[in-house]
């Protein structure tokens, strides 16, 4: 993005001067000749850095500074002076100024400093946006994501949950299935019922039946008691059987029945009992091959997926990935007590290239870990997993394969973008293209980085 960078000093030619110097570095330049002024123009609130002189009549720099950073915190001033002192100094510096330098400035000096302080101020904006972002993605269910790919699931969420048809969520492992199955329960006319979840693969052969029907006492060793069965549970509501390719024959053809006559009986049981509940089924592996390999039942498999909704994994929508940090990074924050106010370039790069096999619950671990590990207020590579801060080398653009032509080039634009470190100058050489044409592009994606 442009900065807009204000210059306050009761001396024309200085103020006059550091702005042509400052338009020359690319930032948008204005000048206010004295201190009443300068704060006018900062209430205006499109100012993104104040350089002040500190002397000055009726309102000083130091006034000046004071009020900037009370009423206008993120935005960094840098302090000039020609009465330059350690005093000086060390107040301007314990008031709030970004850095203090003084009369004559050094142009290169001032340039370095002015980028540094911008580049800090391009990150508390880029994270404020996206925070922005993210508070309006939250509308649907608490899933965060506004790529094209999740926007086509959260349409198929909508239209399942208004039926009564059962569901068949697949993906791989960590995209998120059970929150897709949450999201369509509470949006069905059963969310006043119970939910009732069942992680088929974390039980064994011999639990699972049990589990799902419930028992009558002595029905086997260590049947005390009579348990009612998940199924039972879920009477008049949902019930979510999660990686529901690891059960074995005998109990799917249980579920059939569930699902063909509503009926089932305990184990150990004589009393047929009724139930009226949906099935949410979610798992990461293709049920076609096993229905193939005479491991899934066909008759189960055509009866559970009435609607099928599949959830893309996250390499295949990175467009997702700067809202689902930013959330990460705030939970994370709050819940270690650290002010941290962004991410850095090349982490953000790092992030952006990496595969994600592990998917969200990957990129949730990664996010806790950097937030544990960074000791400042910004996560840098060097407080990522060595296999995630390694894909910083990997300078490649991998464009999945049925990519449309307009996000294939945003994908393009603004990997390349994260590579040159925010450089558009360089960026839009590389690319082939007019600053102004990058710049447009930009704009037109509403996005600042």
């Amino acid at each position: 993005m442009q900065f807009n960078i204000l210059i306050i000093d009761d001396e024309k030619n200085i103020r006059e001067g550091l702005a042509e110097a400052m338009e020359l570095e690319g930032y948008n330049a204005f000048t206010a000749e004295n201190g009443k002024l300068g704060l006018e123009r900062v209430a205006q609130g499109d100012i993104d850095l104040v350089i002040t002189d500190l002397r000055m009549p009726e309102v000083t720099g130091e006034q000046v500074l004071k009020k900037v950073t009370a009423e206008n915190p993120g935005v960094p001033v840098i302090v000039l002076t020609g009465h330059g002192s350690i005093d000086s100094a060390v107040d301007a510096m314990r008031n709030g100024a970004y850095d203090f330098l003084t009369k004559p400035v050094n142009l290169d000096e001032l340039a370095m400093v002015v980028k540094r302080a911008t580049q800090g101020r391009e990150l508390i904006l880029q994270h404020r946006q996206l925070q922005e972002e993210l508070n309006s993605s939250k509308s649907f269910e608490n899933i965060i994501g506004k790529s094209a790919e999740m926007q086509k699931v959260f349409n198929l969420v909508k239209k399942a949950a208004a039926s009564k048809a059962n569901v068949l969520i697949t993906g791989e492992s960590g995209v998120g299935k059970e929150l897709i199955c949450n999201a369509i329960h509470n949006l069905s006319q059963r969310k006043d019922k119970p939910l009732v979840k069942v992680h088929c693969a974390a039980l064994t052969e011999s639990l699972i039946e049990s589990e799902l029907f419930g028992h009558e006492k002595g029905a086997f060793t260590g049947a005390a008691t009579m348990q009612r069965g998940r199924f039972e549970l879920a009477d008049g509501g949902s019930i979510f059987l999660d990686e529901i390719g690891e059960i074995n024959q005998n109990v799917q053809i249980k579920i059939l029945r569930v699902l063909q006559e509503k009926k089932f009986e305990r184990v150990g049981g004589t009393q047929t009992l009724d139930v009226d509940t949906r099935i949410i089924a979610a798992t990461n592996r293709n049920l076609e091959e096993e229905v193939k390999e005479k491991r899934f039942r066909e008759d189960l498999y055509y009866r559970l997926k009435v609607v099928e909704i599949h959830v893309p994994p996250l390499r295949e929508r990175k467009e997702d990935i700067p809202l689902l940090i930013t959330s990460f990074l705030s939970k994370f924050a709050e819940e270690n007590g650290k002010d941290i106010t962004g991410i850095d370039e090349r982490a953000r790069s790092a992030l952006y290239k990496y595969s994600w096999p592990g998917n969200i619950r990957e990129l949730q671990n990664c996010m806790e870990s950097a937030v544990v590990m960074c000791e400042g207020t910004k996560i840098t590579l060097d407080d990522l997993p060595p296999n995630i801060s390694q894909a910083s080398s990997e300078e490649v653009i991998q464009i999945p394969a049925g990519m449309k032509m307009e996000d294939a080039e945003k994908m393009i634009i603004m990997q390349n973008l994260a590579i040159n470190k925010g450089n558009k100058s360089k960026t839009a050489d590389v690319l082939g293209i007019g600053r102004k044409t990058l710049h447009r592009k930009l704009d037109e994606w509403g996005v600042s980085d």
